[in-house]
């Protein structure tokens, strides 16, 4: 058995995370469609904004007050007043424009947001979210998630299947403080993509480098299979 150095296994997990991560965005961006108000979470769901498909008018909010949020900037062009709820750097597209927390909100709770993609904890297989807090650890608030998975029209999750030590964050029951009850519609992973259906998760496609058995076996709750499964596309 040949055992990496070990800057050598740093630098393959780092590129193992970044190519996990890519995978997650491309294929949901895929969902976006012309016209849609789309509101993107801390994270990795802010990296979309660099992957919506060329001639696409699409619409991004940002909770902190930003409406026409553009791609992550080129190097030398930051603006430090031009950040997302994450408090990274963003770029603005023409026609952007710039409001308080309050109008920022009512628009999320008048229902105008057409998909909410967000990080999470933990999902079960009834579609309810944990995404704000572990008990015992300090943060600094619940942000907007619990308004934005109640008002959107559609929730999509992007996570990793696992955690970093390989325990099952799709549940049969989540086990963290719960975000909003049966408010997920999607969960994509670096595994596959599973939809929230009545009658429980439904598997309708796995990445390339999986089987369906592996994907159960990282996945606490029971997966339906799709008749229709297929391939994960980005």
């Amino acid at each position: 058995m040949t055992t990496l150095p070990k800057a050598a296994g740093q630098k393959a997990d780092k590129q193992w995370e970044t190519e996990k991560r890519e995978r997650i965005v491309k294929r949901i961006a895929r969902e976006l469609r012309d016209g849609y108000y789309v509101n993107l979470g801390i994270g990795m769901p802010t990296m979309i904004a660099s992957h919506v498909p060329p001639g696409m008018e699409v619409v991004l909010q940002s909770e902190n007050g930003m409406l026409g949020v553009g791609p992550y900037p080129l190097e030398g062009e930051e603006d430090p007043d031009l950040i997302n709820a994450g408090k990274e750097t963003v770029s603005e597209l023409a026609g952007t424009s710039f409001f308080s927390s309050a109008d920022s909100f009512a628009m999320i709770r008048g229902g105008h947001i057409n998909l909410s993609i967000l990080g999470a904890m933990e999902v079960d297989e009834e579609g309810n979210l944990a995404n704000w807090m572990i008990p015992g650890k300090m943060v600094k608030g619940m942000g907007g998630a619990m308004d934005l998975v109640a008002s959107a029209r559609r929730v999509i999750v992007a996570m990793e299947h696992t955690t970093r030590e390989g325990q099952p964050k799709i549940l049969k029951k989540c086990s963290l403080p719960i975000t909003g009850l049966k408010v997920v519609d999607t969960i994509a992973t670096e595994m596959a993509w599973i939809r929230v259906s009545p009658e429980g998760l439904v598997l309708e496609e796995i990445a390339p480098d999986v089987t369906v058995e592996e994907v159960q076996r990282a996945t606490q709750a029971h997966l339906i299979v799709s008749g229709a499964l297929t391939q994960m596309r980005s």
